[in-house]
């Protein structure tokens, strides 16, 4: 890996990090750079998993103060976040290399849409808090977040606005705690596709270490300018790299 490649995949790894310790939605960035670095969609894919996964944990412990006052929810989502990410890590190994090519800016476009108009969606989504939740509404949030897990298994971006939707449906109103159990759900989701990629044989291991590290470096920055840097400032931000990464994407694939 020449230093060019190093330069790039640290970069990105490092504005990823940066991205999730304030807003979110790393993947947009640390995904394509692996692309651009050489290595397959897939292989690509997989790898950004298992290189953001450690900024995955420290969002968990993060929020370990509030762990205990939301437990019985993660309880609840656990199985289901494991078991769609499980499925959606095997649909990922199982689309032809050629399809997955092609699905790659929808994928990108998708995640940037679903994390500009994250607040608006889960506001749509957010009932009146009640004491006592219907079954109706729990067994539709629990339905919702399997698919959203099989979603993040297959390629991740976007599913902590997707969980903090279907926590929408069970009335959460506190944005800490449904951040807590997002938090937990969403490592959980990444963690049991990781481990299924790693199984695999997909992950390109000098890759990951260095976006890896570019992304600890990055949370860490993060974790120093969250409070100074407006979060629509962010957005913006992100959403801009979003759009352009998807244009690229799009060109390259469907240019004539």
């Amino acid at each position: 890996m020449n230093s060019s490649r190093i330069v790039l995949l640290f970069g990105a790894g490092f504005i990823a990090g940066l991205m999730n310790s304030i807003a979110g939605g790393g993947t947009i960035v640390s995904f394509p750079a692996l692309i651009f670095a050489g290595i397959s969609s897939i292989s690509a894919n997989a790898t950004s998993t298992v290189a953001l996964l450690p900024g995955t944990l420290a969002g968990v412990a993060g929020y370990r103060r509030l762990v205990p006052s939301v437990w019985k929810w993660i309880q609840m989502f656990a199985v289901v976040s494991l078991v769609g990410g499980l499925i959606g890590g095997i649909l990922l190994t199982k689309t032809p290399e050629p399809l997955f090519d092609r699905l790659v800016p929808f994928l990108i476009l998708f995640a940037t849409i679903l994390f500009t108009a994250g607040p608006f969606f889960v506001r749509v989504f957010r009932l009146q808090a009640t004491e006592t939740i219907s079954q109706r509404w729990l067994v539709t949030a629990i339905v919702f977040q399997t698919l959203v897990a099989i979603y993040g298994g297959y390629f991740g971006a976007g599913i902590g606005i997707l969980t903090l939707a279907s926590l929408g449906l069970l009335g959460f109103e506190n944005i800490h705690e449904m951040n807590a159990v997002k938090n937990a759900l969403a490592f959980l989701i990444n963690a049991v596709a990781a481990i299924y990629f790693i199984a695999k044989g997909l992950i390109d291991w000098p890759a990951a270490v260095i976006v890896g590290a570019g992304a600890i470096a990055g949370g860490f920055s993060g974790a120093h300018f969250s409070q100074k840097i407006p979060q629509k400032t962010v957005r913006a931000a992100v959403t801009t790299i979003g759009l352009l990464i998807a244009a690229v994407m799009f060109y390259k694939q469907f240019r004539g």
